[in-house]
């Protein structure tokens, strides 16, 4: 004769419910390590990642004269890629690249040229201006190499705008102008005036844009 054991129902039911609970815990444990493994950093404010502060000197962003200020005499019609250049909090000059959102595109239009809805004022002697050149759709650079001089065409989704009317949008899908940098001169070097007149991406609410100049000024007084 076959001995068998019959289970008490209950002991079977509360190891099943166990066994259940820790499968679930461990399936958890994995989609939150997945989740916080994916995550995107938190955003630490360093003065290098800051946005253009004003008086941040202009440089060069590429070729030759890469590192260098950037002169009226070095510019055109065609743009010219500059990072902002401020200082550490020991006095040193620091290049503000460490977001590649703050790299700028300057122009230098003959009088007359520059038009609204650009902010003449925040220009230097109507001619030479400055505008965020990270495109708001997506976050490209913004690229003038396949255009005449003065157009502007984002690589990526054909985005295009136009500097000489405050780098409205003329064609494709931005859902905003680049914003624009008020500059001035300081001696032979183009500085920073003051904070973009509008939001830069990729910011989405002028909100947030207001907020991070405030933890800017805060961080730097």
């Amino acid at each position: 004769m076959t001995r068998y054991k019959k289970n008490d129902p209950e002991i079977t039911r509360r190891k099943f419910i166990n066994t259940a609970v820790g499968a679930s815990a461990a399936v958890g444990g994995l989609a939150l390590v997945s989740t916080l493994g994916g995550a995107n950093p938190v955003f630490r404010l360093t003065r290098d990642k800051m946005p253009p502060v004003p008086g941040d000197v202009l440089i060069h962003a590429e070729g030759a004269k890469s590192g260098q200020p950037v002169t009226a005499a070095d510019l055109s019609e065609k743009l010219t890629r500059a990072w902002p250049q401020g200082k550490d909090k020991e006095g040193n000059p620091l290049v503000r690249n460490g977001d590649p959102n703050n790299i700028l595109a300057v122009y230098k239009f003959p009088p007359g040229q520059l038009v609204a809805p650009t902010n003449l004022e925040s220009t230097i002697d109507g001619q030479i201006v400055a505008y965020s050149d990270i495109c708001t759709h997506a976050g490209c650079s913004v690229s003038d190499d396949d255009q005449k001089a003065g157009q502007m065409k984002c690589p990526c989704h054909s985005g295009q705008y136009d500097p000489k009317q405050g780098c409205k949008v003329v064609g494709g899908p931005p859902p905003r102008a680049l914003a624009q940098l008020p500059l001035k001169m300081d001696a032979d070097k183009i500085v920073v005036g003051d904070y973009f007149l509008t939001m830069p991406y990729p910011f989405l609410h002028e909100e947030e844009w207001e907020a991070r100049k405030k933890a800017v000024e805060d961080a730097l007084s």
